[in-house]
């Protein structure tokens, strides 16, 4: 068990790093900022490359929303799910914090926001409290939908990693616009807590979205995914 936290733990602190720091380091940068599409590819690619690296270990959750959809659909024991929780969280705030001293570095520097997901006037595009609900469910609804059916044993083996990094990619270029995207409680906690103030103020909504939307798919594909 001891192995699997760990890697929990390392996994979801490079997503952090990785996506986070694309949007915080890279993406305004003057003149080659990699923009919106960038920092899609770059969350992509860090579940992508972790998905390879530690999907034997751990099945490279990175996401306690994940976790909990896959715990509903029968992929998951109950009994490892707070141990889980509680690994991602914990590298979600250690990515944070690294990226935090990382970006601090530089003269001048503000957090302007250090990739945090919101709504309202803290929303990239001003989406409303509803829009942002609606969007962050129905996105990690289809993000665990992904997840179980390339995992399912009877998908073709092997390309899980491809289908749910790009997936996350494509999660991405749709909602960043609505919620800067989280589909991902450990990731929204990783940099809220350097943010601060609004950032942790609307913390919960990007735990209870993503969640609630996980738990369904969870539902939805036990019985889609069933052979009776």
């Amino acid at each position: 068990m001891g192995k699997k936290l760990a890697a929990e733990f390392i996994g979801t602190f490079w997503l952090v790093l990785g996506g986070c720091g694309s949007a915080v380091l890279a993406a305004a940068f003057p003149d080659v900022g990699i923009g919106l599409l960038g920092v899609s590819l770059a969350f992509g690619l860090t579940v992508l490359t972790m998905a390879f690296a530690i999907g034997q270990i751990s099945g490279c959750h990175l996401n306690p929303a994940v976790s909990v959809g896959l715990l509903v659909g029968g992929r998951f024991p109950a009994g490892e799910l707070a141990p889980y929780v509680i690994a991602q969280v914990l590298g979600g705030i250690a990515g944070g914090a690294i990226l935090f001293v990382i970006a601090s570095g530089q003269a001048g520097f503000e957090t302007a926001g250090f990739a945090s997901n919101g709504y309202g006037e803290h929303s990239p595009g001003g989406y409303s409290l509803v829009a942002a609900l609606v969007c962050e469910v129905v996105m990690t609804f289809m993000f665990l939908i992904i997840i179980l059916g390339a995992t399912d044993q009877r998908a073709p083996a092997g390309f899980a990693p491809i289908a749910i990094g790009l997936g996350l990619t494509l999660i991405h270029l749709i909602s960043i616009p609505v919620t800067n995207t989280s589909v991902n409680p450990a990731r929204s906690t990783g940099v809220a807590l350097f943010e601060g103030g609004w950032a942790i103020q609307q913390l919960w909504l990007f735990w209870l979205a993503p969640i609630v939307g996980a738990a369904l798919a969870g539902i939805v594909y036990r019985w889609l995914g069933s052979e009776d």
